[in-house]
């Protein structure tokens, strides 16, 4: 397998880089992610054809996580930097607490194609409801189709778990860029919980291409530790 490595970012206190938070986390009337995107960025353009081979994601307290081929440069001297090698050594049965903020989607069938368009999997079924009756059934739906989304994900990338043990929160449709046809629009949902390990190589696999769509947004990581007891 390929070298990977996990860093935590975060912004360094010297006051010439203070300056920069209101920029980078106030940026009111639009989602951060296009900003924080272009932070993440300077860590790895080397060279302009340079593609994005890593996930990243930021949390509550203004820090980023990344997981990458390589490890970040700080040429500019922005971040507190800590890095060290991906390595996790699972076996069937283990259990992990996880953290994964993601775009769930579903397929839809689009004409004669055979992959058909992608819906936000709680815009697609809140749909299904009469319109004044959404604003009731949205806290039930979000529960609902979320956890079925993950637990898609985890017949297919080699994980279990019991839908008590996972939190469904923070649901909230991003307009990423632009505006009116032109946006680019993701819908996030985050969730917090245990899984069980299933089969370790092709759940190693996933977490490294990540999971949903948005990755280029902060989306998509999953963040794993071991259970304190």
């Amino acid at each position: 397998m390929t070298e990977r490595f996990l860093s935590r970012l975060s912004l360094r206190a010297d006051p010439s880089v203070a300056t920069l938070a209101p920029i980078l986390f106030d940026a009111a009337g639009r989602h951060r992610s296009e900003a924080s995107r272009r932070l993440v960025w300077t860590l790895f353009a080397d060279r302009e054809d340079r593609k994005r081979d890593f996930l990243w994601r930021e949390d509550h307290e203004k820090r980023f996580y990344v997981l990458s081929t390589r490890p970040p440069e700080d040429r500019h001297h922005i971040f507190n930097v800590e890095t060290k090698p991906f390595e996790p050594e699972l076996t069937p049965g283990d259990r992990l607490v996880f953290s994964l903020r993601a775009n769930a989607t579903i397929s839809r069938p689009h004409g004669n194609a055979r992959s058909g368009k992608r819906d936000d999997v709680v815009m697609a079924a809140l749909k299904a409801i009469p319109k004044a009756e959404r604003a009731e059934a949205r806290k039930v739906i979000i529960q609902r189709e979320g956890l079925a989304w993950l637990r898609r994900q985890g017949v297919a990338a080699g994980f279990d778990f019991d839908d008590g043990t996972v939190a469904v929160d923070g649901y909230e449709p991003l307009t990423i860029r632009g505006s009116g046809k032109s946006s680019l629009m993701l819908s996030v949902i985050e969730f917090d919980g245990t899984l069980t390990v299933r089969e370790p190589e092709i759940f190693i696999t996933k977490v490294i291409r990540g999971f949903g769509r948005g990755k280029a947004f902060g989306l998509g990581l999953m963040l794993l530790r071991r259970p304190l007891s």
